[in-house]
């Protein structure tokens, strides 16, 4: 059956990459649904909507709603929710599913990486690691370090981070990409001697795991959880039109 409406769970660049080359395939209705978290999102190719869906249940009500053909996961890595509630939805729909994941990251020569399952762990690994710290990993989830007050914490995000976090946290908001000069700058000027992030992947904000490894600073990543069994995932824009069958020109 020829694909006619695209729903596309969004929020990352390759979701909108996605919307932008759907957008552009005749006979080819594109929807990019946005948690609401970001204030500012920028424009988007295609038919945008905002806001939750009320779980598995409004999805699956949605794509029958709307008709949708297929839906793509382009979501955060660490969006297990979204991807949990988007599986469930489909498999009641039987709507084809596509999840598009961007590569890892994965340590080289001269990194000193702890892999941690959780920020939790994260946090419980810090204290022997160093005493000041960069955290990057998003506005959520400060309060698994707000027990930590013998340590300095520079925490950096797009948007404000929502509390509870540690006392006397300097907070950066910034938006990548950010470049190995700006990271190790930034490293160097706040005196930062432990880096913690999530494996979120790609190139926009990689560079501070360059500036983290030729200052030699240990660098706490958080795994990111695990995709559900069966699920098929794809690593680009590419990817996603092979399984939608529109990789044509």
């Amino acid at each position: 059956m020829p694909i006619a409406h695209v729903l596309v769970l969004g929020g990352t660049t390759e979701a909108r990459r996605l919307a932008a080359v759907l957008a552009d395939r005749p006979g080819v209705r594109v929807t990019t649904s946005l948690a609401g978290r970001v204030t500012r999102p920028g424009a988007l190719a295609g038919e945008v909507r905002t806001g939750g869906f009320g779980g598995a249940e409004g999805l699956a009500a949605w794509l029958r709603r709307q008709r949708v053909d297929a839906l793509v996961d382009a979501t955060h890595p660490f969006a297990g929710t979204i991807t949990a509630n988007a599986v469930r939805a489909a498999d009641a729909c039987g709507t084809p599913l596509v999840v598009l994941r961007r590569p890892g990251w994965h340590p080289g020569p001269g990194d000193r990486w702890h892999p941690v399952a959780s920020l939790p762990d994260a946090a419980a690994l810090l204290p022997e690691l160093g005493r000041r710290v960069l955290l990057t990993t998003g506005r959520l989830g400060l309060g698994a370090f707000a027990h930590l007050t013998g340590l300095h914490f520079v925490a950096r995000s797009v948007e404000p981070p929502e509390p509870p976090f540690p006392p006397g946290t300097r907070v950066l908001l910034a938006r990548g990409p950010f470049t190995v000069a700006d990271e190790t700058a930034l490293l160097r000027d706040h005196r930062i001697d432990v880096l913690v992030t999530k494996d979120s992947g790609g190139a926009a904000t990689a560079a501070k795991l360059t500036a983290a490894r030729d200052l030699a600073l240990p660098v706490v990543v958080v795994r990111r959880p695990p995709l559900p069994e069966g699920v098929p995932v794809v690593p680009d824009v590419p990817g996603v039109l092979e399984r939608l069958g529109l990789a044509g020109p």
